[in-house]
């Protein structure tokens, strides 16, 4: 099957590939409003209009999108891990590097790549597979009935492990239609070791993306597990036995459930969508020998925890280029716009979703930094009032912190969490803001690594040890 009918393109690692590759290639995918057009403003005007469409229509829109990718179960068979790596490093040009990234997805990994003008490979793809019958909150019945496809997946793919996700929570309207298997590479495609031989200079070094985060898993088969519930607001406790909060949050949508069901976790695995799967170590140390480059282990506990440091980096970056530092931009999950962010001279502050953590999060670094005299912020919309969501209001408070200007950005507090509009405006009204700056000359890594070393829950080292 072609691989772009297979990826899903509403995942992290899509986007941030995507997003990336496309800053590398010079020739960026356009976003609505950079170039003058009908269709760019016939579209915003169009994503608008949906925001005032009824609460079920507009959640009835969003899960259809998220179906439209899935494929269907008679094709999973047809699916190959091979192609699909192929798929990734056509992406990116091949140019030269002094570094490269492989592993866990994240946002402010892929701010620190485009700095540093240097590729980076996902070990993780979302491949999602349409179902039906499946009541969301049943994560045990999901199981029931794909088993039998995620093991045949597994059989016309030896090299890969498979994260079997049902998120009942963040991912409700869309795990309704479909399945979710996260598949991550357990030993180096043929396709990303030739494109790393040829982008990396002899002597440089390959970063390994490790987000140590690991989930309560229930053990399926060798290289099947199966996760229930995601990296959000709702606390572990909560996903397994339940709560007020799940309660009514079940209650809201006229559910017969008062909590989630799910299979019994017999272990921990990495989590599905961040994590990194440690048995790629082995393939990549060999690579790494082979062709004479460095290998480092960057280890970040949980996602949010190079947000900070990587934030804190551009800041210095620009201020030695003689750039101003006063614009802070808060991303949230795949709303992130990397060129963006370098030619209005923003901070990029990656949050991983709209959950409460998130919102902790972004304050703690506030909290311990020079004030910025602008914020501008962006909240990704998944269709649901979710267990642990943060308010738009809570949201805003941050936005007071500002010295100057604090706005949010492509992005309707009034609609949130159905603003689905803001897939198309945030791009758009971020490419309006007045003042652009120059984009400075490319980060090196060495001057990146003890910043990041330094951070809290973030750990640089020598893979080989």
């Amino acid at each position: 099957m072609r691989p772009e009918r297979v990826v899903a393109g509403f995942d992290s690692a899509t986007a941030m590939l995507r997003e990336l590759s496309s800053q590398l290639n010079g020739e960026r995918v356009p976003r609505p409003g950079e170039r003058p057009g009908a269709s760019q403003d016939a579209l915003a005007a169009a994503a608008a209009r949906a925001n005032h469409l009824p609460r079920a229509v507009k959640e009835r829109i969003y899960a259809l999108s998220g179906w439209t990718e899935a494929v269907q179960r008679r094709q999973v068979g047809r699916i190959h891990a091979d192609r699909l790596a192929e798929w990734v490093v056509g992406h990116y040009p091949k140019q030269q590097s002094d570094v490269a990234f492989v592993g866990s997805s994240n946002g402010a990994l892929t701010h620190l790549a485009a700095a540093l003008r240097a590729p980076w490979l996902p070990q993780t793809l979302l491949l999602p597979v349409r179902r039906h019958g499946v009541p969301p909150e049943d994560a045990s019945e999901d199981l029931r009935r794909m088993r039998s496809t995620g093991e045949e997946l597994l059989r016309a793919n030896p090299d890969w492990a498979l994260h079997h996700m049902h998120d009942p929570n963040q991912d409700r309207l869309m795990v309704a239609g479909m399945c979710y298997f996260r598949t991550k590479w357990l030993r180096l495609p043929p396709a990303y070791v030739r494109h790393l031989r040829d982008v990396l200079r002899p002597g440089g070094t390959l970063v390994v993306s490790d987000c140590a985060m690991r989930w309560p898993t229930t053990h399926v088969s060798e290289r099947y597990t199966f996760q229930h519930g995601g990296f959000g607001g709702a606390t572990l406790d909560e996903l397994r036995h339940g709560s007020e909060r799940v309660r009514e949050f079940l209650r809201s949508y006229g559910s017969d459930y008062t909590r989630f069901v799910a299979p019994e976790p017999d272990g921990e695995s990495p989590e599905a969508e961040w994590g990194f799967e440690p048995r790629l170590m082995e393939d990549l140390r060999h690579v790494a020998d082979r062709e004479g480059w460095n290998l480092v282990r960057l280890c970040h506990d949980e996602p949010e925890s190079l947000s900070a440091p990587v934030a804190d980096l551009h800041r210095a970056w620009y201020r030695q280029n003689g750039l101003p530092t006063g614009r802070l931009l808060v991303e949230s999950f795949m709303l992130l716009d990397t060129y963006g962010a370098l030619r209005t001279g923003s901070v990029p502050f990656w949050t991983v979703f709209n959950k409460e953590p998130s919102l902790r999060a972004l304050e703690c670094y506030l909290d311990a930094r020079e004030p910025f005299d602008e914020i501008r912020m962006a909240l990704f919309s998944h269709g649901v009032e979710s267990v642990g969501l943060a308010g738009a209001d809570e949201w805003a408070a941050v936005l007071e912190r500002a010295r100057k200007l604090g706005t949010f950005i492509g992005t309707d507090p009034d609609a949130f969490p159905r603003d689905f509009a803001v897939l198309v405006r945030f791009a758009w009204e971020l490419a309006q803001v007045r003042g652009k700056q120059p984009i400075p000359p490319p980060l090196r890594w060495q001057d990146a690594e003890p910043v990041l070393s330094a951070a809290d829950g973030v750990t640089v080292s020598d893979a080989r040890a």
